[in-house]
């Protein structure tokens, strides 16, 4: 008997956690979220854990593989390129979707609002975060940019130094780098469970809720969400990295559903990156590539952004302006690459975004209580688009060579 995949068993634990969490429903969504989200945390922490090895060795590993700086640059220029034009077009997307079913949102009561938001961190402040002052930090606190500022260093110190001299090292990288893919490779056995666990509860939460007053904002940030990735996504792996689109969705499935499951691009990252290797992304590459996006490439919660904003102005009978609107576009994309690809990331962002434009910032109690219903979509577009952008770089390099 052939045994069930991946992506078939998390298929499987994702629609038996709808079921068992539709059944729980909210009177017994105190059970689930004692009971079996416990389960779903170990697993996430699991993963977490292994995050930081395989982003360190993977990336130092793929620049030793590329032994040239100049090459790493100018794979790197493009990665940054192409994640900044596909988060600035998701936020257009969700801008647009957002003003054409604005008439369709609720009316909701303004008043007696509540959300403590964190202060928005100054521009200057994040580009001086994103450099570590000691090596032990970014790993205790799995600071990503930090984590990925670390290894570039590390990476670059190796190759421009000679080879005879640095053999250990590059042996001593490769070896961990084996060690933590193997250890990536045990965990995400565990992806089924984990996926039950995580989404159970979250169903049991908010299965009636969805249908709420809030549907028609849910609704239209994942009609965006999939008109983005319709649109986007398949024109960029099929005209710049030469790959049947229907070829790429199917293999990355396994991954977008957990993303789905977890909402955690960083948490993804280990099966990003196995899924991108089987459809036929260069693993130098992939390396680089996914390691980046999930910290900087944001276009799924950039969509939430747009979408939420014209939500959150309509509560308030507020008409955002042409230049508000790409005050916006500007203030999400530059916000998403200090923004970590952690649960709940987006909320932060939001309130960065609404204090450019002007807007309450109390708002965001509107969408607070649903934000992990918008997080898990937005998720599986973040690490779809760094997918695309694994596949399309390693097609570009391919024709230079």
């Amino acid at each position: 008997m052939k045994k069930l995949s991946l992506a078939g068993q998390i298929f499987i634990a994702l629609v038996l956690a709808i079921i068992v969490g539709l059944v729980l429903g909210s009177a017994h969504a105190g059970f689930a979220n004692s009971y079996i989200k416990p389960f779903g945390t170990i697993f996430l922490n699991l993963v977490k854990f292994i995050v930081v090895p395989v982003v360190i060795f993977s990336i130092i590993s793929g620049i030793i593989s590329m032994k040239d700086i100049r090459k790493v640059g100018v794979i790197g220029l493009r990665t940054v390129i192409y994640y900044l034009c596909t988060t600035a077009g998701a936020i257009v997307i969700g801008l647009i979707g957002a003003s054409i079913f604005k008439g369709f949102f609720p009316v909701i009561a303004t008043t007696d609002l509540s959300y403590q938001a964190k202060a928005a961190t100054p521009f200057m402040d994040t580009i001086v975060g994103i450099f570590p002052s000691n090596i032990i930090a970014p790993m205790a606190n799995a600071s990503m940019l930090q984590v990925i500022v670390m290894a570039l260093l590390f990476g670059f110190a190796i190759i421009l130094l000679d080879e005879k001299h640095v053999s250990p090292a590059i042996q001593l990288v490769d070896a961990m780098n084996s060690i933590s893919m193997k250890i990536m490779e045990l965990i995400l056995k565990l992806s089924p469970i984990g996926v039950f666990c995580l989404l159970c509860p979250v169903v049991a939460a908010n299965g009636a809720q969805i249908i709420g007053s809030l549907a028609m904002v849910l609704l239209t940030a994942y009609l965006c969400y999939i008109i983005h990735m319709a649109v986007v996504y398949s024109a960029s792996v099929k005209m710049l990295g030469g790959m049947s689109p229907l070829k790429f969705f199917k293999g990355m499935a396994p991954a977008m559903i957990f993303a789905f499951s977890s909402a955690s691009s960083v948490g993804t990252l280990p099966i990003n990156m196995d899924c991108c290797e089987k459809i036929g992304a260069d693993k130098e590459i992939t390396s680089f590539v996914l390691p980046l996006g999930a910290t900087i490439n944001m276009d799924g919660t950039a969509i939430y952004q747009g979408v939420c904003a014209i939500f959150i102005a309509a509560c308030y009978g507020i008409d955002l302006t042409l230049g508000q609107m790409l005050t916006i576009v500007l203030t999400a994309t530059l916000a998403s690459i200090g923004t970590a690809g952690v649960p709940g990331a987006g909320m932060i962002m939001l309130a960065m975004v609404l204090a450019s434009v002007g807007l309450p910032i109390d708002g965001i109690a509107l969408v607070a209580g649903v934000d992990r219903i918008f997080d898990m979509g937005r998720t599986v577009v973040n690490i779809t688009g760094d997918a695309s952008c694994a596949v399309c770089v390693t097609k570009m390099v391919e024709k230079k060579k």
